[in-house]
C-alpha cells in the first residue's frame, strides 16, 4: 500500500506526518512517527480523531478523550486515511528540528534555527477558519443593527460580545449580543467593562447553555471611504478580545453601511476570525500598539521585522490576519424586543412591567425569554444562584418557581 500523509493539528497550527505503512501501523506507532517528525516526546501527546481536544485546558479535560488512548488500535479501525486530521495536545515546549548554523570565519556566535526563528517570524496567510460557519439569530442581529442604524445613523461606533453555542463541527450560533458601556467615534471604541454586569452576563449564558463566542462591532460611515477591510485599532481590538475569549472557533463580526445599485445604502454583515499567526503575535507582543496620527490604518506596525513573502518588514497589510467565515442566519430560542443595556436610554423596571403586559396571555416563561430582560432582573438576584437558575428555566421553557413569579412582578409594580 502506498505511503499515507496524516494531517496532525496542534496548538502550533496544522502539520503533516508520512506513514510508510498504513495498514499495519497502530496508534503507537503513529506517536513514535510523531515523535520523530515533529519533534515532540511520545509520553507527552495525547492524540484524537475529536477536534475537541484542542479545547481541553486541563489534564483531566484532557484525560477523556480516549478514542486513540490504546497504543494497539490500528489505524484502519480508526477510518484515518490519506489527508486525514488528527488532533494533538502535548504538554511542555517542543525543540524545533534543524541543523545548527556555523558562523562563517570569525562573525561572531552559532546561531541556531531557534535563533532564527525567533528574528523571522514568518507572515502568511490562513486559508481556512475553525469555525466552520457563524449563524445569527435574525432578532439579535436585527436589534444590534437596526440601533446603529436608526439611532446612531452609523455615524459612531459600536460594540458588543456575541454569546450563542459552538458545534463539535465548529459551527457557531449566535443568540445574543450583550452590549457592554462604551464610547464610540468615528475611528474608535473604547469599552468601559463592568466586571459586576459581567458576571451576571456569564450566569446567565451558562443557565442558557451558551458561552461568549465572539465580537461584534460596526464602522462608521465616514470609514466606508477608506481603503481597508479592518483598520489597526481594530485589527488590535479584534485579537484582544480573541485572545481573551480563549475559543479557536472565535468569530470577529463587522457590520457597515454599503451603498447599492441604486444609491441607497444596505446594511451588510460581514464575519472573520483573525489568524492563528494573528493571535500568537497579539499574544507574544510583537504588535505595536500605540498608533500615531500619520499612521496607515491599513496597515499593522510590529516592535520587530517579521518575513511577509521575501522580505523583512514592521508593516502588514491588515487582510494578511483576517480569514474569512461563511454567514447564516437561524430563529433561536430567545427575544431581542426588551430594550436594550448600555444605550442612550437608561433601562429600568417600568420596561419590565410594559413588556410583561404587553403579552399577558403568554406564560411567565415565554415573555422573559430575553437576554436583555433577564440581565435587568439580575441587577436585583443573586448572582450566583438565581440568576442561573431562571436561566435554565428559560432554556428548557420550565415553569417559573412561584417565589420567582412573586419577585418578578413585585418589580414590575414598583416601577
Amino acid at each position: 500500500m502506498a505511503k499515507m500523509m496524516l494531517r496532525v493539528r496542534s496548538r502550533d497550527g496544522l502539520e503533516r506526518v508520512t506513514v510508510e505503512n498504513p495498514q499495519g501501523t497502530t496508534v503507537s506507532e503513529l506517536k513514535s512517527l510523531i515523535q520523530t517528525q515533529l519533534r515532540i516526546p511520545f509520553q507527552n501527546q495525547t492524540i484524537s480523531t475529536n477536534q475537541n481536544l484542542l479545547l481541553a485546558k486541563t489534564q483531566e479535560e484532557i484525560a477523556r478523550f480516549t478514542d486513540m488512548a490504546n497504543p494497539n488500535t490500528p489505524l484502519t479501525a480508526l477510518n484515518l486515511a490519506h489527508g486525514s486530521i488528527v488532533y494533538l495536545a502535548y504538554d511542555g515546549q517542543r525543540t524545533v528540528a534543524g541543523p545548527a548554523f556555523h558562523p562563517a570565519g570569525s562573525f561572531g556566535r552559532k546561531m541556531t534555527m531557534d535563533d532564527l526563528i525567533a528574528k523571522q517570524m514568518k507572515v502568511t496567510r490562513q486559508e481556512n477558519p475553525h469555525c466552520e460557519l457563524v449563524s445569527f439569530d435574525r432578532d439579535c442581529a436585527n436589534a444590534f443593527q437596526h440601533y446603529v442604524s436608526e439611532t446612531l445613523a452609523f455615524a459612531a461606533k459600536r460594540g458588543g460580545f456575541m454569546y450563542g453555542t459552538v458545534s463539535e463541527e465548529g459551527k457557531v450560533e449566535v443568540d445574543f449580543i450583550y452590549e457592554p458601556p462604551q464610547q464610540g467615534t468615528e475611528e474608535n471604541l473604547v469599552f468601559y467593562r463592568d466586571p459586576e454586569e459581567e458576571k451576571a452576563v456569564e450566569a446567565i449564558a451558562m443557565g442558557l447553555g451558551m458561552r461568549r463566542v465572539g465580537f461584534i462591532f460596526t464602522q462608521s460611515v465616514s470609514q466606508d471611504t477608506k481603503d481597508y477591510t479592518l483598520s489597526n485599532r481594530e485589527v488590535l481590538q479584534a485579537a484582544e478580545f480573541h485572545s481573551e475569549g480563549g475559543l479557536k472557533e472565535w468569530v470577529t463580526a463587522m457590520v457597515k453601511l454599503e451603498v447599492n445599485e441604486d444609491g441607497g445604502a444596505d446594511v451588510h454583515f460581514e464575519a472573520f476570525q483573525m489568524s492563528d499567526m494573528c493571535i500568537k503575535l497579539f499574544k507574544e507582543g510583537w504588535f505595536e500598539t500605540e498608533i500615531g496620527e500619520g499612521d496607515d490604518p491599513k496597515l499593522s506596525k510590529m516592535k520587530k521585522d517579521v518575513v511577509l513573502g521575501v522580505k523583512d518588514t514592521k508593516e502588514v497589510d491588515n487582510d494578511f490576519f483576517l480569514v474569512v467565515v461563511k454567514i447564516f442566519d437561524h430563529q433561536g430560542p430567545l427575544s431581542s424586543s426588551f430594550p436594550i443595556e448600555n444605550r442612550n436610554t437608561p433601562v429600568t423596571l417600568k420596561a419590565l412591567k410594559t413588556h410583561l403586559d404587553r403579552a399577558k396571555n403568554l406564560p411567565l416563561v415565554k415573555r422573559i425569554s430575553d437576554f436583555h430582560l433577564l440581565l435587568l432582573l439580575a441587577r436585583f438576584l443573586d448572582v450566583a444562584n438565581d440568576v442561573p437558575a431562571l436561566a435554565v428555566c428559560v432554556h428548557t421553557q420550565s415553569p417559573i418557581p412561584e417565589g420567582y413569579q412573586l419577585l418578578i412582578e413585585t418589580m414590575a409594580n414598583t416601577s
